[in-house]
């Protein structure tokens, strides 16, 4: 064999993978000395060494490439830490390697992923701040590890932590920070369960995968905030678009409110822009709570809502607040309300049935614009009103005085008022309990084309009248439909003429005076049924109930102690011609039944009381006193 053959032969045997000593002898086969054979065995066993490690170092930069490029391609965030998590448990050949997150609010940190785990104890571990390696770790900043934990006695033991440690049975943990920025996102372990030494390069490997779990978390986190942020952005342009949307349709209903006022629209155009609005029936009531206007075809104007409680209690809410209020009531068919008022006026409400719309406080202030749109309406109104009833009481006063010289200008002054004076030729006097300035609207409303107007404390109509009577049924009707009480209408006859009017206007004064001394407050009534006691009691009226007690008041008194109706018979009777026979008839009883009775008037009024004059006095007071006894309807 040539020296040359035998070099290449030498050569060979080295570089090929076989043991220390095989590679001695294949050596000293081939004649190579002992001394030289000690230096090539060294430098062998160094070369594969070096050899080995080149082959991991690239393995571990393969699986760190291979996590880059899983980070460029981010989509899935748990299945790129579950991977991460794998990889590191197959590069530090560990039997237990795991991905704790920390939770920055409560500074713990609780497991997230697990490779190699078997107790579900440990899978759901959590570290509670300043309690175990883990917090250390945290807290340093830097790798951490343990040959023994449970000879571990640096940091503060968890009774739960260890019960999981060693429920899987791990003896040596090595943990690395996971960080962003200073910020510690969690930490990244490795665990065996038998006792290990980490090397160097281990704890370099998993540093470098912790590097890029941090990165994934990171991306997580950001991904997160971007999502809240996107989602804040997109609320905010739902809120701004709805809010828009609404600031629109309140401007819309404001400008249409102001026109509502400007062009005369009046309190059905504010409803009705209300309702088309808002969604809902929308009824507006003056302070009697009748309607004024309605958004509902089917509503009658002069009807009166009725409230609940609650929408009363929602009323008065509002009046003391200067806000619409909720009815608190989900059967009321009311939902909303909104007092019309001026300073300390009340003038009624605006009332809002349920919708499908959910009102927000711009509609809550539109509303309330409304309210107060129809309390500009009512104090306009009231002021046309106040003038045009100041002028008409001035002309109404002029017609009713005995002075023709006050009807001069009469015509001129009534026709600028609508109102042709030649046609007028009755006067009703109305009288109420109470509600007097609401009956004065209503019969004004009624009778546009005449002449109403409180006068002498009593409420004057003079109009135009083909039908006296009907005329004055009519209006007691309207007043009664309206909520006005106790209506009395004293009608006198017609007037040839305008200067008669003061004269039958007088005379139904008059009357109505004697009906206050009979107590009569309620009906239809004409001068001429009481012109006889008129004539009597006129100018006193109150001396009627002592002519009824001068007359007749024995009898009365009489049978108040003895619980008789002596009262009634002697009405039967000077009603019957003062016939016994036909008084016995009308009241059927017998004839000497009555005559007894006569015979008990006798020793009351005394001998003379069927004499012409004195029959005709008790006949007298007798009808009185059914007046007085009997309210008219």
């Amino acid at each position: 064999m040539t020296p040359a053959d035998n070099s290449a032969k030498v050569v060979e045997a080295l570089t090929d993978d076989i043991g220390d000593t095989e590679l001695d002898a294949r050596l000293a086969e081939l004649g190579v000395d002992a001394a030289t054979r000690a230096s090539a065995l060294l430098r062998s066993r160094a070369m594969r060494e070096e050899v080995s490690r080149l082959r991991r170092r690239e393995h571990e930069l393969g699986t760190l490439f291979a996590s880059a490029r899983d980070l460029a391609e981010v989509r899935d965030i748990d299945g790129l830490l579950e991977r991460l998590v794998s990889r590191a448990h197959d590069m530090m050949g560990s039997d237990v390697t795991y991905l704790s997150e920390f939770d920055s609010g409560t500074r713990d940190l609780h497991v997230r992923k697990t490779i190699g785990s078997v107790t579900p104890q440990f899978r759901r571990l959590r570290v509670p701040a300043g309690m175990g390696l883990a917090s250390r770790i945290a807290d340093s900043r830097s790798a951490q590890w343990v040959q023994r934990y449970s000879e571990y006695d640096e940091g503060t033991h968890d009774t739960d932590i260890d019960d999981a440690v060693h429920g899987e049975g791990i003896v040596s943990i090595l943990g690395v920070p996971m960080l962003s920025d200073g910020r510690v996102l969690g930490v990244l372990f490795s665990a065996t369960r038998q006792e290990h030494v980490f090397a160097p390069e281990q704890i370099a490997m998993l540093s470098a995968l912790a590097d890029h779990a941090s990165i994934v978390l990171q991306t997580a986190n950001t991904l997160a905030q971007l999502r809240a942020s996107e989602e804040e952005a997109r609320t905010a342009l739902r809120t701004l678009t709805e809010h828009v949307a609404v600031r629109d349709r309140s401007n819309t209903v404001h400008q249409e409110l102001v026109q509502a006022v400007l062009v005369g629209g009046g309190f059905s155009q504010v409803a009705t822009t209300l309702a088309r609005a808002l969604g809902r029936y929308v009824t507006i009531v003056d302070a009697d709570l009748r309607i004024l206007a309605s958004s509902e075809e089917s509503a009658h104007i002069s009807a009166i809502v009725s409230m609940g409680s609650a929408a009363h209690r929602a009323v008065e809410q509002s009046r003391s607040t200067g806000h619409c209020s909720y009815v608190d009531s989900p059967s009321s068919d009311i939902q909303v309300v909104a007092a019309v008022t001026a300073g300390e006026l009340y003038f009624g409400a605006v009332l809002l049935s349920p919708g499908e719309l959910e009102l927000g406080p711009v509609d809550d202030r539109t509303i309330e614009r409304a309210a107060q749109v129809a309390a500009l309406l009512t104090l306009q109104q009231n002021a046309v009103a106040d003038a045009d009833q100041r002028v008409r009481h001035e002309i109404i006063a002029d017609v009713l005085d005995p002075s023709p010289e006050r009807r001069r200008d009469l015509d001129r002054r009534a026709r600028a008022h609508g109102v042709d004076s030649s046609t007028l030729d009755t006067v009703l006097v109305i009288t109420t309990s109470r509600s007097r300035s609401t009956a004065t609207s209503l019969v004004a409303q009624h009778f546009r084309n005449g002449l109403v107007s409180e006068y002498s404390d009593v409420l004057v109509a003079v109009i135009h009248s083909s039908d006296r009577i009907a005329s004055a049924t009519e209006v007691r009707r309207i007043l009664l439909s309206g909520g006005v009480p106790d209506v009395r209408v004293i009608v006198p006859p017609p007037a040839p003429s305008v200067d008669v009017l003061s004269d039958r206007f007088d005379v139904a004064h008059r009357t109505a005076r004697l009906l206050d001394a009979l107590g009569i407050d309620d009906g239809v009534v004409t001068t001429e049924s009481f012109h006889p006691y008129m004539v009597m009691f006129g100018s006193d009226p109150e001396a009627v109930h002592s002519f009824i007690d001068h007359t007749i008041g024995s009898v009365i008194t009489y049978d108040a102690e003895h619980g008789t109706d002596l009262v009634a018979t002697l009405r039967a009777f000077v009603r019957n011609e003062s016939s016994p026979t036909k008084t016995a008839r009308a009241l059927s009883y017998h004839t000497n039944t009555i005559l007894q009775r006569l015979e008990r008037l006798r020793l009351l009024l005394g001998d003379g009381w069927r004499d012409d004059e004195a029959l005709f006095r008790i006949s007298t007071a007798v009808r009185l006193d059914a007046l007085r006894a009997v309210r008219l309807r």
